[in-house]
């Protein structure tokens, strides 16, 4: 069983990794939309309510309240993940390294819009198309894969 202490080291490192990978994808869709900055800054909702899911330009009030909620909701996973799935042999080797992180993506999906009141949700899925929410999901797993996995190697 992985301690709390072990699953704090590991989910500080790959949810910092999910958050890094699923943020520059935020940043990339929000690009091709026009907007770089919106899909993070709608992430701020929770605090600035409308006006953030509204807010196009980079700004330290909307961008970076976006990214630290988003890195500390990451950070948070991570540490879930490691606690469950951390001190599985089998967890060291790629492939179910891969579906314990896709797994737990899907799990913060779920979380995220099933069971999440709407003022606390994300925010990004008022920016992006449903195939791009599916992907910064994807690239949230794969951070949180590498991550996971790195520290395991020690």
């Amino acid at each position: 069983m992985t301690t709390w202490k072990e699953a704090l080291r590991e989910g500080a490192v790959s949810g910092s990794l999910a958050s890094i990978l699923s943020a520059a994808y935020l940043a990339w869709s929000g690009s091709r939309r026009g907007d770089i900055a919106a899909p993070v800054n709608a992430v701020s909702h929770w605090f600035f309510g409308d006006r953030a899911l509204r807010q196009d330009e980079p700004s330290v009030m909307y961008t970076l309240t976006g990214y630290l909620t988003h890195h500390a909701a990451a950070v948070m996973w991570g540490v879930l993940h490691a606690k469950a799935w951390g001190a599985r042999e089998r967890a060291k080797k790629p492939l179910p390294a891969a579906l314990g992180a896709v797994a737990a993506s899907g799990v913060a999906c779920f979380v995220d819009y099933q069971l999440t009141p709407k003022r606390l949700t994300p925010g990004f899925e008022h920016r992006l198309g449903r195939p791009e929410m599916a992907n910064v999901y994807a690239f949230f797993a794969v951070g949180l894969m590498i991550g996971s996995m790195a520290m395991r190697k020690r």
